[in-house]
């Protein structure tokens, strides 16, 4: 087997703070046609809205997979893909015209939905400075905006209106190699000793049975929400140093792909983008309590868990509200955050979610 062991070496890191922003009350009318870079010219010569998305890796699978079905607009006939009943819906509106219309929309009156939906792919910190220079309407984040933007002003951080969509909860993972040497699990001193530059080969590991190897720790780009929420929960906070770091990755299909090339790697990425066979992840003993994946990362007690943001700028207007409030929805929890490997809200905090997206 070639050698896909990588050196170590260090690699500068800043960024983060921690917790919220603040929720604002629905427009009672869609934005007019040019109010934002979410319009676009439609393909026979009129004009039609685009709602924009754009940011975290992370939340990109719940929100891509949601424009997808909002963009194809299936009747409840279809039952794959919208079946209302299910989720104790009573309507004969197509999946799009049903939460549009709840926010002044009228159906299109055929497959096109009222607006459509574009989700871009970046992280956390480039979304939601797109938000906030108008160049998307929704951003995606996987850390709180304080969090990503620890200097902001609080006018400006209160213009960021701030709605969870779901719950992940980060996995450690390895090189199938290391795993398969023995190290099926992990303490958080251990983790942490590594990413701070105290553990350097995995012979230091107990549990590790296997040839002379030195570790590679990945991490994610700074200014990624999954960075500043593993330092935050893990490293004592969203300043931690992390001398430990080989190298970074932009994004979490990134973070698998390397981890999956080497023979040596440890990393932390989102829940979604496990691969058990190719990067599989172990289980983290943190006080007291080892939280398996599988089993138990979504209690309340496991470190790295942290919620899904879908920021929107000075409240959220009725194009954004009613595609969020698909998201928040039972169809939406079950089809979009639950399909990705994400935990659903608690009924409490759904309720709470969608009573920001009641008009006002």
């Amino acid at each position: 087997m070639p050698d896909r062991s990588v050196s170590r070496r260090a690699v500068l890191v800043g960024v983060a703070g921690t917790a919220a922003s603040l929720a604002g009350c629905v427009s009672t009318s869609p934005q007019p046609p040019g109010a934002s870079a979410a319009t676009s010219g439609s393909g026979d010569g009129g004009t039609a809205e685009v709602l924009k998305l754009g940011g975290s890796s992370t939340v990109y699978p719940i929100t891509n997979r949601g424009g997808s079905f909002w963009n194809s607009n299936p009747p409840p006939s279809d039952g794959e893909y919208w079946g209302p009943e299910e989720y104790g819906i009573q309507t004969d509106e197509r999946l799009a015209d049903y939460f549009a219309g709840k926010y002044g929309f009228e159906a299109t009156g055929g497959e096109s939905p009222p607006f459509t939906v574009s989700v871009g792919l970046s992280h956390s910190g480039t979304g939601l400075e797109k938000l906030r220079e108008h160049q998307v309407d929704i951003a995606n984040a996987s850390a709180p905006v304080d969090a990503e933007f620890p200097d902001m002003d609080e006018s400006t951080l209160g213009m960021y209106t701030d709605h969870v969509v779901g719950v992940d909860a980060q996995p450690i993972v390895v090189s199938r190699e290391v795993y398969d040497a023995g190290v099926t699990e992990l303490t958080a001193e251990q983790v942490r000793g590594i990413y701070q530059g105290e553990i350097t080969s995995w012979t230091e590991i107990p549990s590790y049975e296997g040839p002379e190897r030195e570790i590679q720790a990945v991490g994610r780009s700074v200014g990624s929400g999954t960075d500043t929420a593993f330092r935050s929960n893990l490293l004592g906070g969203p300043n931690a140093e992390m001398p430990g770091v080989d190298i970074r990755r932009g994004q979490n299909q990134q973070v698998k792909a390397t981890v999956t090339r080497s023979d040596n790697a440890l990393a932390y990425m989102a829940l979604a983008f496990v691969d058990q066979e190719e990067a599989p992840a172990i289980a983290l003993e943190f006080e007291g309590t080892t939280y398996v994946p599988g089993e138990n990362l979504s209690d309340p007690g496991y470190p790295l868990a942290r919620d899904l943001h879908c920021y929107t700028w000075d409240g959220t207007s009725a194009k954004e509200a009613p595609f969020l409030h698909m998201l928040v929805s039972d169809f939406g929890q079950q089809n979009f955050v639950a399909y990705a490997g994400y935990s659903k809200l608690t009924q409490e905090r759904q309720e709470n979610q969608l009573a920001k997206l009641q008009q006002s």
